[in-house]
């Protein structure tokens, strides 16, 4: 049953935005204004966004896409399963621990979501349908700027006027970087001010989550996400869904991009872009 109900939602969200679009890429573009007087090589490189946006259109949506790779590895990309759909995607690059703590990992992320608010409007996007989602590590960023105000706060923006988040396979736990840099065993659950889990609340913006089959998964995955749930539900937020997806195991990406792009197309409603 779970697989038929993903084959559905593939073949359903498919054609969200259809048709032939007109395309280009910006490269390279710095997100944050400190770089220029911190010196610092590494954030100089590392605290970049490419833009990929539709040409000859205003007021489109915008999905901020954060890359995996446990907080240590891993290179920002445009989806390919995001492209031609209407939607502009931004993918910021973000420090890697060790290099740097795993919260200055998040304060990136939060970085590029601010540039997102301040800038889109120029490139020709609603600056009222912003989404923000990401895989495993990029999923955990994700909720956590989204949940934990006090990141996009130091920004002057508001995570409440996030259109909607969207993390894939997120630890909702303290993640297991942040643990390996506190000498806990990632066997430990912890769940403290960094974990997405220790910030639910009722006045968030729409969260869906989406994972792994349980039995595929990484161990424990789809368990903390279905608590979050739970959790949310039970804080009263009254817009937080969770999808599992079955027969898929940690990697469920390109499985979960149509089902992204049908929420944005849900939450967006009479905004979103169309052909």
């Amino acid at each position: 049953m779970k697989r038929i109900i993903v084959l559905f939602s593939l073949i359903a969200a498919s054609g969200c935005f259809a048709g032939d679009i007109d395309v280009d890429t910006l490269t390279n573009l710095s997100y944050r204004d400190d770089v220029a007087k911190s010196g610092d090589n590494y954030m100089s490189s590392q605290c970049v966004l490419d833009l990929y946006r539709p040409k000859g259109r205003d007021g489109f949506a915008t999905i901020v896409w954060f890359h995996g790779g446990g907080l240590t590895s891993g290179k920002n990309t445009i989806p390919e399963g995001l492209m031609e759909s209407g939607v502009a995607v931004v993918a910021p690059a973000y420090r890697l621990s060790p290099k740097v703590k795993a919260s200055d990992c998040i304060d990136d992320a939060a970085a590029a979501v601010a540039w997102v608010f301040n800038n889109i409007e120029s490139y020709g996007g609603d600056p009222d349908q912003i989404f923000v989602s990401g895989h495993s590590a990029g999923g955990y960023l994700t909720s956590m700027v989204g949940l934990d105000q006090s990141w996009l706060d130091a920004y002057g923006i508001d995570a409440n006027d996030i259109a909607g988040l969207i993390p894939f396979s997120g630890h909702t736990i303290t993640h297991f970087t942040v643990r390996k840099e506190q000498g806990i065993a990632k066997t430990q659950p912890i769940i403290d001010k960094m974990a997405p889990l220790f910030h639910v609340r009722a006045d968030a913006s729409p969260l869906l989550l989406i994972t792994g089959d349980r039995e595929l998964e990484m161990l424990g995955r789809y368990e903390e996400n279905a608590y979050f749930m739970r959790m949310m539900k039970v804080a009263g937020h009254q817009d937080t869904r969770l999808i599992e997806l079955g027969g898929y195991g940690h990697g469920i990406a390109d499985a979960a991009f149509p089902l992204l792009l049908k929420e944005v197309q849900r939450l967006s409603g009479s905004k979103a872009a169309s052909p």
